[in-house]
């Protein structure tokens, strides 16, 4: 199914679906079925009582990520699909990063690099220090790096949330609710 010939990259699909039970598996089992490896999905409410939006991010090229965004556009508790535009939207997550700093030395660079990277502290221990930081996931990867030295106990870390710049929004360009769920009822 993939080529090595396609340019595979990051693609952020926003998913609106039903706020019903087992969706966000019905909608991970379609990327599992077509052979796609999720890199990163995020579920959480919106501003419209009993929708949820799915962030996902996956390797694909062009005609992979059309071919899914249309798959999905076809499963029942799906309201719209829109495939993010890099450069449209603004992407970010989020990562708490425990690490150890058993001296004081230690504590103060790890509280200087934080700072650099605009990061907080938000736990100390005498041997530990835990680092929130929220932003692109580059920026995350760089500030990870930086503590590798120090020796990082854990990580916790959010997928991509994502949502496009400006006045566009998940719900322009997609079919009229009459529209997009002709023939869903009849079931």
């Amino acid at each position: 199914m993939k080529n090595d010939n396609r340019e595979l990259r990051p693609h952020t699909l926003s998913i609106l679906v039903e706020d019903t039970p087992g969706v966000l598996s019905q909608v991970a089992r379609l990327f599992s079925r077509k052979g796609y490896n999720i890199e990163s999905i995020v579920s959480g409410e919106t501003d419209r009582p009993g929708v949820t939006r799915i962030t996902i991010v996956l390797l694909a090229d062009e005609g992979m990520i059309d071919q899914i965004a249309a798959q999905c556009r076809k499963l029942l508790p799906v309201l719209a699909v829109k495939i993010l535009d890099e450069s449209a939207s603004l992407q970010r997550e989020f990562a708490l990063i425990k690490v150890r700093a058993v001296d004081r030395t230690s504590r103060d660079e790890v509280i200087q690099m934080a700072n650099i990277f605009r990061a907080k502290i938000i736990d100390v221990s005498r041997e530990t220090l835990t680092v929130a930081i929220f932003g692109e996931k580059e920026k995350t990867s760089a500030l990870i790096g930086m503590l590798t030295d120090f020796g990082i106990l854990e990580i916790a870390k959010t997928g991509t949330i994502a949502i496009e710049r400006g006045r566009s929004t998940i719900y322009d360009d997609n079919k009229l609710k009459e529209e997009y769920n002709y023939g869903k009822n009849v079931l």
